[in-house]
Formats: structure tokens, C-alpha cells, sequence
């Protein structure tokens, strides 16, 4: 074992200021995973909406350039959904 071994506190200097901004870095990129996942949560829910009102307007018998342009799917997004 090197000299360092279970007493690393010993052989290595961390600053008072060095730890202070290490916990700010984390704290920021904690905040920012967390605002990233709810971003992905709120799309995911608007496509989800979007589907659904999509559903409701193909069982009403609307047109499938008014469906798309209402709910902002894609062609291809309709045709996965049966249009």
C-alpha cells in the first residue's frame, strides 16, 4: 500500500474554497438533470395530448391535413394511429 493508503486527507490538499465550489458544480448539474428530465416529462405529455385529441378527430371524421395541422403529427405519426 502507498503511503497515502487510508489516510488520503494526508497527501491530498483540498482547499476550503476548492470544496465549496465542488458542491456548487454539484448542486448546478443536479438542477440542471432535474429541469432537463421535466422538460422531457412535459413533451412527453404534450405528445401524449396530441395523440388523443388526433383520436378524437379521426373518430369525428376530420380531415387528415386539418388533424395534422391541429396537433402538429406527423403523416407518419397518423398513419401508426390508423388514418
Amino acid at each position: 500500500m502507498s503511503e497515502c493508503g487510508a489516510q488520503l486527507d494526508k497527501c491530498v490538499s483540498v482547499t476550503q474554497e476548492e470544496r465549496e465550489w465542488a458542491s456548487a458544480l454539484s448542486v448546478y448539474k443536479y438542477a440542471v438533470d432535474l429541469q432537463s428530465k421535466e422538460v422531457d416529462a412535459r413533451r412527453a405529455g404534450a405528445a401524449d395530448r396530441n395523440i388523443e385529441i388526433a383520436l378524437n378527430m379521426i373518430a369525428d371524421g376530420e380531415p387528415v391535413e386539418k388533424i395534422i395541422r391541429y396537433t402538429d403529427l406527423t403523416h407518419d405519426e397518423l398513419e401508426n394511429l390508423g388514418v
